[in-house]
């Protein structure tokens, strides 16, 4: 079943024509390309971000420090990888047998510690300032690239992140507007989806929509009833809107019913994995930017399962309880199945957080917020795998390497997407920041 608003369409039809009609008023779909890219080289098609939304802990996952004091190193014994002379927690085992399909970074550097601001840092590549606020590096990208026959930038999960005092403000178009924000999908643990922004717009008869000439009439009344500015490009965005409507790729895309059995299994009955599953058909469905959140609120603890890398308690136990086995599961089978599939050769998959947890263990016996360091995982299009960029020192406090920061990160991700430094000056977003040679 596919849960789309306030009804709901069998998946085996595909999502029915009505379903899509409010995408005309609330979506991107009519972003114009900013430049042809058809003679652009680039190495990267699609972008996919799994965005592990409330920080987690590196010392516990990709950065152990077995020989620093008790009070840093933590409980977890540390095992090979298939990286000569690199070791991960005991906690990440199927990752570890999989070092040499992706690089990882363990020098990463943030310059806030409070979640909502570091998240708009590490989205965007910089804080918010007097010249407003900076877009996501995935409206960016929707913005270059334009449209197909699904939006350009799409987040999985049950909203956009947040804490429990306010939402971070780097999720989106920033500065350009809500036009430039990424189309929220969500999707349970057992694969239904569900997107609440396309409902029904008012005043539309249910009866008549598969009258396509009464619809229209319709349609057109309600373009002069209402004004704004968003308004001036019905025409547009209709189209866009009986663009997807019609479109046998979105029907498909957004059908997690045709993966086989197998394959859903691997990914596991988590919302973190069936949405990766899910980021997976978007890609092969040509979706530009892909954004999957691990969880809508950073806190650890938190109703309905939605679960964060908050753990400023019970830290340990919940990395091993369940964070870690469901990262090392599902970021495993995600690799596995692109590989399989020949998408990592034309997409750019990262992994990463906003931020670390502090070396040294808290009085809680858990780890705090740490902006100072922190990892991040790298894989497919212009990534050389198998490499560990960056080092930090030997209590996993700071950087001993040129810190990693979030406008190289941005940079490098743009630029392997075949955002050129000429395109983005003209954009004006992410001058100056230089491309993470290492990765490449």
């Amino acid at each position: 079943m596919l849960d789309i608003g306030s009804f709901r369409a069998q998946n085996c039809q595909g999502i029915s024509r009505r379903s899509f009609l409010r995408a005309g008023l609330l979506t991107p779909f009519a972003l114009p390309a900013l430049q042809s890219i058809g003679a652009e080289a680039r190495k990267a098609k699609s972008v996919l971000l799994l965005w592990l939304w409330g920080a987690p802990s590196h010392l516990d996952t990709f950065d152990p420090k077995p020989n620093a004091p008790a009070e840093f190193r933590g409980p977890f014994s540390t095992i090979a990888t298939r990286t000569p002379g690199v070791r991960y927690t005991e906690l990440l085992p199927q990752l570890a047998a999989r070092s040499h399909k992706y690089s990882l970074i363990r020098s990463n550097k943030n310059f806030h510690g409070g979640h909502l601001e570091a998240g708009t840092i590490a989205l965007t590549g910089a804080a918010e300032g007097t010249e407003g606020l900076a877009p996501n590096f995935g409206s960016v990208l929707a913005r270059h690239r334009g449209v197909g026959d699904l939006p350009p930038f799409i987040a999985l999960g049950r909203g956009n992140p947040r804490d429990v005092v306010g939402q971070m403000k780097g999720y989106g178009g920033g500065n350009w507007g809500k036009i430039y924000d990424p189309f929220l999908v969500g999707c349970s643990p057992e694969g239904e989806i569900d997107i609440p922004a396309l409902k029904l717009l008012d005043g539309l008869s249910v009866e008549h929509v598969n009258d396509r000439r009464t619809l229209l009439e319709q349609l057109d009344g309600m373009q002069r009833k209402y004004e704004g500015p968003e308004l001036q490009k019905w025409d547009a965005t209709r189209q866009r809107a009986y663009a997807l409507l019609t479109s046998p790729e979105a029907r498909k895309a957004l059908d997690l019913s045709r993966e086989a059995q197998k394959t859903r299994d691997a990914y596991g009955q988590t919302t973190f994995g069936q949405s990766c599953l899910l980021a997976r058909r978007l890609i092969e469905a040509r979706v530009p930017y892909v954004q999957v959140n691990w969880s809508q609120y950073v806190e650890a603890m938190t109703p309905n399962c939605d679960f964060g890398w908050d753990t400023h308690i019970y830290n340990f136990e919940m990395l091993a309880d369940r964070h870690c086995p469901t990262l090392d599961r599902v970021f495993s089978a995600l690799l596995d199945d692109m590989d399989q599939r020949g998408l990592l050769e034309h997409t750019l998959v990262i992994g990463m957080g906003e931020f670390g947890r502090t070396p040294k263990i808290n009085g809680q016996a858990s780890r705090d917020h740490w902006p100072n360091c922190y990892f991040s995982i790298w894989a497919g299009a212009g990534i050389q795998p198998g490499r560990v960029i960056g080092e930090s020192d030997k209590l996993g406090q700071d950087p001993i390497t040129e810190p990693i920061t979030p406008a190289m990160m941005g940079t490098t991700v743009l630029e392997l997407a075949g955002v050129t430094s000429q395109t983005r000056a003209e954009l004006r977003v992410l001058q100056g920041g230089r491309v993470i040679d290492e990765l490449i």
